[in-house]
This record gives C-alpha cells, sequence and structure tokens, in this order.
C-alpha cells in the first residue's frame, strides 16, 4: 500500500492520491493562480520524483491539474524573484535542473493529463512523461521568449525530439499555443482524447503499466531516455542561457508586459 502521508509530508505543495493499487497521482493545486507554480510547487516538483523512484509501492504516476488548467506557468512573483536576487536565481537553475533530470531518471512510468492551460514548470513533467495525454482543451504554450528569456527549461531538450525541429522552432520562437489535437498531430503528445475522457483514460493507462512486466518497462523506459540523455549538453546550454536572460533587461519589460495586460516593447537592438 502507499504511504501517502509519507508524500504529504516530504512534499505538502503537492495534492497526492492512489486510486489504484499500485498507481500513485499527483494533483497541482493552486486553484487561484491555475495552478502556477510558486516557489514552493516548484520545489516539490522538483524533488517528488526521487521519493516516487525509491517507492517500492509505486508501479505508475499520474500528475495532474486541478480545476480549470493543468498549470499556468510561473507565478509571475516566483520569476520577479528569480531576476531580483541572485540567491533566488541559483536555487531556481538547480530546480528547474533537477526537474528535468529527476522525471527522466525516475524508474516509474508517469503518465500525463493535461487540459486547459499547460505552461511552464507542470508542462515540464507533463511533456517530460513517458504517455502524455492531451484533453482537447489543453492548450501546450512555451512562452520563455514571450517573457524575454531563452526557451530552456525542458524545450530544447524534448520538442525537437517528440515534433522535429521545424515545428520546435516555430512553437518556441513565437510562442504559438497548441490545442490536444494539433499537439497529438505533429507527435507532441501520446494521445488527445475527449475532455469527460482524460481522467479515466489515465487511470486506464496507469492500470495496464502496473499489469504489465515491471521490469521490462522500467528497463524500456531507461533505454529510450538515452535519446534524451544525449541532449542533455543541449539542455544545460538552455538552461544556462535562459538563467542568463533573468539577468537582463528583456525580462524585466516582458513581466511589465504581462503584469500590465499589454504587448511587450522589446528594443529591436541587441549586442549578440
Amino acid at each position: 500500500m502507499i504511504d501517502l502521508d509519507q508524500y504529504s509530508t516530504r512534499h505538502p505543495y503537492l495534492g497526492f492520491d492512489a486510486p489504484r493499487e499500485r498507481v500513485l497521482r499527483i494533483t497541482m493545486s493552486r486553484p487561484d493562480r491555475l495552478n502556477a507554480a510558486d516557489h514552493n510547487m516548484h520545489g516539490d516538483l522538483a524533488s517528488v520524483w526521487r521519493t516516487i523512484d525509491e517507492d517500492e509501492a509505486v508501479s505508475a504516476v499520474i500528475l495532474r491539474g486541478s480545476g480549470r488548467a493543468f498549470s499556468s506557468g510561473g507565478d509571475l512573483d516566483l520569476v520577479e524573484d528569480i531576476a531580483n536576487d541572485f540567491a533566488v536565481r541559483s536555487r531556481l537553475w538547480k530546480e528547474a535542473r533537477d526537474l528535468v533530470y529527476n522525471v527522466i531518471n525516475c524508474s516509474k512510468p508517469i503518465v500525463s493529463a493535461m487540459h486547459g492551460p499547460a505552461v511552464g514548470a507542470g508542462l515540464v513533467a507533463g511533456l517530460l512523461a513517458d504517455i502524455s495525454i492531451a484533453a482537447r482543451s489543453a492548450r501546450i504554450i512555451d512562452g520563455h521568449t514571450r517573457l524575454g528569456v531563452a526557451a530552456g527549461d525542458h524545450a530544447a531538450i524534448v520538442w525537437p525530439l517528440l515534433c522535429g525541429m521545424a515545428k520546435a522552432k516555430y512553437h518556441l520562437l513565437l510562442c504559438e499555443p497548441v490545442d490536444g489535437a494539433e499537439a497529438e498531430r505533429i507527435g507532441l503528445v501520446s494521445l488527445c482524447v475527449e475532455d469527460d475522457e482524460l481522467e479515466e483514460r489515465s487511470l486506464q493507462i496507469a492500470d495496464r503499466l502496473v499489469a504489465g512486466a515491471p521490469s521490462a518497462i522500467r528497463w524500456t523506459k531507461y533505454a529510450l531516455n538515452n535519446w534524451l540523455r544525449m541532449a542533455g549538453p543541449t539542455f544545460d546550454t538552455s538552461l544556462a542561457l535562459e538563467f542568463l536572460g533573468f539577468t537582463g533587461p528583456e525580462v524585466r519589460e516582458g513581466l511589465a508586459s504581462l503584469r500590465e495586460k499589454r504587448p511587450a516593447d522589446y528594443d529591436p537592438s541587441s549586442p549578440l
């Protein structure tokens, strides 16, 4: 039996339940902010995968969001803190790195169930999940360049592999949103389902993973994720450039424009 108290104690800013035997379900729940990751949730999203990896009672994981969204991205107060404080920037860089590598290295298969806005730290785990399911209502956006920083927290490591370089550049350079059906069409997600089928489909897939040969499934995941490990230097570069951007002027204009709900007015000249 899964010890839910262990998870609630070690990762208190995420919700946990066990809807099936050996299935752990994680719920991102900040309904007032559409599940945007603040300091606390960001840290828990990075570290929870190590706990899962070590838990012999867990055979499959489901990640979902509560209410109207999967995850609406980084909390703007968190973004401002990253830009203003070197200590915060250093800590968040490490957490962002650990989130990607901990999901990749978690031995247990992960199913993501995405609906509504899917952005930011939640989207990292959502697209790196072993089986990603998007509802038709899903609106997947990598908004880094709109904010004024490089697309670093997962995009460079996985988008080109999933949907090809041409589509990856189109969506990442322009912050062009992708709905559930289009995400399935271009290979960004495993499946697209109707919104009212999302929860049940994720449970069905988790059940099949639990019923499968555990070593065979985990070793297959490990081998396939070597494609992502080979892209590790690309990811590390993109993450470093993202956090370098947090020290510059573009993120301040991006943040101000988002707070003021207006188009950003970036200086077209650049020293690069």
